[in-house]
Order: structure tokens, then C-alpha cells, then sequence
């Protein structure tokens, strides 16, 4: 496992095509973050890969990098690792928002379960 640390947090990268998203305590994503992400994933992650959110830590996105967020046509499935109810409805209802490429995305409370959907989603794809 690599880990790289960005200026809102850190990807690492659990195999080939998955990687896990830690976004800083406190952080409000604007666009040029969520630019500077997609560039980390473009330049990192082969053709299709997954990610896995580990929300666990509390951050914002401004209204801008809400509707940029993860429209990667590469991002094949999306696992989020939220710790608490507020957390999962916040993931729901950012899912819900109008974008060019819907998200595949499923919440999880367990890191293990989550990886093993995501492993699955990738060999399914690969």
C-alpha cells in the first residue's frame, strides 16, 4: 500500500484499481481540490478503478465541488465508510444530486464488507 498525502488529504492505494479517500478533519472541498483529486486519480489508477470513502472525518464541499465531484467516467463503484447516521444521510443525499455521470455507490459501517464489495465490482468490471 502507497499513500500520498494532497492538500485536503490522503489517497491510498489498497491494490491496483482500488484506492481509499481520507479527506482532512474540517476541510471545506472547493473545485480546485476536487480538480487536483480527479488529476491524483487520472494519473494513479489505471482505465476503471473503485474507490473507497472513509468518512472519518467531518468536512464540507462548496456548492461548486459538489456537482464535479467523482464524474469520472473511470470511477467504476464508489464504497462509503461512514461512522455514524448524520454521516450516511449526508452520503444519500450528496448521491442525490443532479450530475453528468451518476455515481455507483453503495454505504458501508464496516471497512471489510466494503473492500470485499468493491473487489467484487472490479473483477465483475475487469
Amino acid at each position: 500500500m502507497t499513500t500520498h498525502t494532497l492538500s485536503f488529504g490522503t489517497i491510498t492505494l489498497l491494490q491496483k484499481d482500488i484506492a481509499e479517500v481520507i479527506v482532512n478533519d474540517g476541510v471545506e472541498m472547493n473545485l480546485e481540490m476536487v480538480e487536483t483529486y480527479h488529476q491524483f486519480l487520472l494519473e494513479n489508477m489505471p482505465e476503471s478503478f473503485s474507490l473507497l470513502i472513509n468518512k472519518k472525518n467531518a468536512y464540507t464541499y462548496s456548492f461548486e465541488a459538489q456537482l464535479q465531484l467523482a464524474t469520472l467516467t473511470q470511477i467504476n463503484s464508489m464504497a462509503v465508510l461512514v461512522y455514524s447516521n448524520i454521516s450516511a444521510a449526508a452520503t444519500k443525499n450528496l448521491a442525490t444530486m443532479p450530475r453528468a455521470i451518476p455515481w455507483k455507490l453503495e454505504v458501508f459501517n464496516d471497512r471489510k464488507n466494503a473492500i470485499k464489495w468493491l473487489q467484487k465490482k472490479q473483477n465483475y468490471t475487469n
